[in-house]
């Protein structure tokens, strides 16, 4: 029997993920690089808001892109399971009510709000359906699964091979009793957050970053020019205007983010928690070496 994967329709989807992600990148490394070659003036100001605009999204479409890549409907005679990113879900076979293609539907199934091409994801409404989870990544295939609880929006590649499949597994009927799992990234984060030990990281890093950015601002004005590194013969650098210290904490905040990121992924897998708290604890070691290295900067003489 033909069970196991049907991936979704990956490549348009990782296309445009690719292209936002490189402008962003792109934007903020100019504007890196500008910053810290920039005089005093209105143009650090732009620079910073530039900096601001493009890295907070980063992480996000990062993630999308990511999520896409591993995405995957997994079929057997137990259980239909979908994979997306950090969001889980696995559904015994016995739970499923039906799968029909949502053109058949008599009024047309809208998609979430916020949509992007690959990244068709969230709850909608439908006057007959009611909740509709869409874990998708396009409009085209789009099959609904329908089951008492809730109804998804799935869109395998090859969705006539899906439903023949599917139609095949129900009559020879399961083989093992499956249990269903349900796992929301906010789940994770739950569960991490109950871990003392990455509690203590996290608040650890939130902290350490914080009091960076804090101490940062202050010594702007107080402090007028620094020495940001050393030449070869171990003689600071020339000095320079010292709001361009604002650059450490924005490089410090970004690796601790991914940081938090990278080690959810380990976290999922019981076996690779340990290397999560690894994770998570270099990310708070170098939040700790960034605010050494403001320290070390404002106390060399130049």
């Amino acid at each position: 029997m033909n069970t196991g994967s049907f991936p979704p329709s990956r490549r348009r989807g990782l296309l445009v993920h690719g292209i936002i992600i490189a402008l962003l990148a792109a934007l903020s490394v100019w504007a890196f690089l500008n910053l810290a070659r920039a005089p005093v003036g209105p143009t650090i100001i732009l620079y910073l808001l530039v900096i601001l605009a493009a890295l907070p999204p980063l992480p996000f479409f990062s993630y999308r892109a990511f999520a896409l890549l591993r995405a995957d409907y997994v079929l057997d005679r137990d259980s239909l399971a979908f994979y997306w990113g950090l969001r889980v879900e696995d559904i015994p076979l016995t739970d499923i009510e039906w799968i029909r293609p949502a053109s058949d539907l008599s009024t047309p199934l809208h998609p979430p709000t916020f949509r992007l091409v690959g990244g068709l994801l969230g709850v909608t409404r439908h006057p007959d359906l009611g909740a509709v989870e869409f874990i998708a990544s396009t409009r085209h295939n789009l099959l609904l699964v329908a089951t008492a609880k809730r109804t998804y929006a799935i869109s395998p590649k090859d969705a006539a091979t899906f439903l023949a499949t599917f139609r095949r597994a129900t009559e020879l009927g399961s083989l093992l009793p499956a249990e269903a799992v349900s796992q929301y990234p906010s789940f994770l984060l739950a569960r991490a957050w109950d871990n003392l030990t990455a509690r203590f990281l996290w608040l650890s890093g939130f902290l350490l970053n914080l009091g960076l950015i804090v101490w940062v601002t202050f010594l702007i004005p107080a402090v007028s020019r620094v020495s940001l590194g050393f030449d070869s013969s171990g003689t600071p650098l020339e000095s320079v205007p010292s709001v361009r210290l604002i650059l450490l904490p924005l490089l410090s905040a970004l690796l601790f983010t991914a940081g938090i990121i990278a080690g959810l992924f380990f976290y999922r897998d019981e076996k690779l928690r340990p290397l999560a708290i690894l994770v998570w604890a270099s990310s708070a070691l170098t939040s700790l070496l960034f605010l050494l290295a403001v320290l070390f900067i404002v106390t060399t003489p130049i």
